[in-house]
This record gives structure tokens, sequence and C-alpha cells, in this order.
């Protein structure tokens, strides 16, 4: 078996962040950390740094889906990974290509919504069509604001993200894996539920500023690892150790929100 056959594919639709912490920068350095091959089909140009999103130029929805289909038509891909889709034509045109392609592999879907520097991601006439692509998706990403975007619910506590995540699994999805990174606590849960089941994972937080990033990267590993072939909850268990030890290795770059040590983490320590 050649080096190519043992490789999964990842096509990632997602912008791009011109500081490399955050987008498709993370996304192709996580899904080739992990040993998996990465394609990729620009959704939008961001003009931002550690300090935050100063412009977003999106790409005509046209160009997004010629992307796609070209990446798709020659290298083919196991799993379709969507992180910033910036309106409305954009997610009803990804939609559409994957429905045309009858792609029958995974979809994971980050919802990518607002920025670590609190920039705004997403029109908000969008929301409700990512909506739609949500309840397509075998697997779907938030963290705990994304969450209450998606359901219009408060969330507060861990019993509030885990009512959010059935209440998104109730909308079509086939798994929901919501970070917890947000709520208050010196250690972190992060809760996966599907169909199965449910797991969590628990760990210390690590007092840091330097967590840009730290969705679209837990998305590719979700990814990736499930491109390789693994189970959801083992792909689970991987990724959160990839993103835990990425964060903890942070280079320390910029003087605001830092990007995480992706190239750091080796097979060895992950």
């Amino acid at each position: 078996m050649s080096p190519a056959e043992k490789m999964g594919r990842v096509l990632i639709v997602a912008g791009s962040d011109s500081g490399g912490g955050a987008g498709l920068q993370a996304d192709i350095k996580t899904v080739t950390m992990l040993g998996q091959y990465a394609s990729t089909a620009v959704t939008a140009i961001t003009v931002q740094n550690t300090l935050g999103v100063t412009d977003v130029m999106p790409v005509p929805a046209e160009t997004v889906a010629a992307q796609m289909r070209a990446v798709m038509d020659d290298i083919g891909t196991d799993v379709i990974k969507t992180g910033m889709l910036y309106d409305r034509a954009i997610i009803d045109t990804v939609l559409q290509v994957i429905d045309d392609a009858a792609f029958d592999g995974d979809l994971v879907v980050d919802p990518v919504m607002i920025a670590t520097s609190g920039a705004k991601l997403i029109d908000d006439d969008a929301i409700e069509a990512l909506k739609t692509l949500v309840a397509h998706a075998s697997l779907v990403t938030p963290n705990a604001p994304e969450a209450e975007a998606l359901t219009g619910m408060t969330i507060d506590t861990f019993d509030d993200m885990k009512a959010a995540a059935y209440k998104i699994l109730d909308s079509g999805a086939e798994a929901v894996l919501i970070t917890g990174g947000h709520l208050a606590g010196k250690q972190v849960t992060d809760l996966l539920v599907s169909l199965k089941g449910e797991c969590q994972i628990t760990s210390d937080r690590i007092e840091t500023r330097h967590t840009h990033g730290t969705g679209c990267t837990l998305a590719s590993a979700m990814a990736a690892l499930l491109a390789e072939g693994l189970s959801l909850e083992d792909a689970f268990e991987r990724a959160h150790a990839y993103v835990h030890t990425a964060i903890a290795k942070a280079p320390g770059f910029g003087k605001g929100y830092g990007p995480l040590g992706h190239a750091l983490v080796r097979p060895e320590t992950n």
C-alpha cells in the first residue's frame, strides 16, 4: 500500500487567517500534524493578527463551489470540514455542492461565528442557513457561545451545555461536541453526545491568553482522525489531547490572543 493510500483526505472549507493562528492555516497545520492530507476551499480572506480582525473579504459563492468541485473531482475527500462561512450564499452553495456530489463521507461543521478577539465572522442573516448545515452534519463542534446562538439557550453550567448539545442533536446532527472553555472554573469539560450516547473529558484549565484558533484546531483534529478511520469516541480522546498539548506548547507570539503550538505536538507526545 502506498503512503497516499494510507492517508485520510480532509477538504477544509473555511476562511483564511493572515496571522496563521486560526482558520485555514490552523486547519492545515492540524490535519498535517495528525498525518492526514488537507485540501482547501477558501471562503473569505480576513485581515487579522493576535489583536483582532480588521477586515473581511468574502470569496464569491461560485468560486467557493468551484474550489470544492475541483478537489472532489480529482483528489477526492473522506471528510469535509467547514469553518468560517461568511454569508447565506456561501452556506447554501456548500450544501448544494455536497448534495450534487452525493458525498457520503463525514461532514464536520465548526459553526464559526465570533473570533477569539470578539470580531463577528458571519452575517446575521446567515445564522438560519448555518442551522440547516448543522442539521446535515456528522459532527458539530460549537463552543458555548456558538451553542447559545444555535439553540437560543443561555449556557452557564455543564448541565446547560448538555441540554444545548441534545437540542442540537435533535435538530438532525448525528453528533455534537461542545467545548467548555468559556465556562468558569479551574477545570474544563468538553462534552460529546451522539445517537450512541455521551462521553466527556475534563482537564485542568491552562491559564494563558494564547488560545487563538482553539475551536478550529479541535474541529480539524476530529476531521483528520475520522478521515484516518477512528471511531468518534477515539477521535475525541486524541483530538482533545492534541489541542490541550498545543495550548500548553503555545509559542507566545503576538501582543493579544496568540496561536497554539501546532507544530510542537509530535505523535509521541500526543
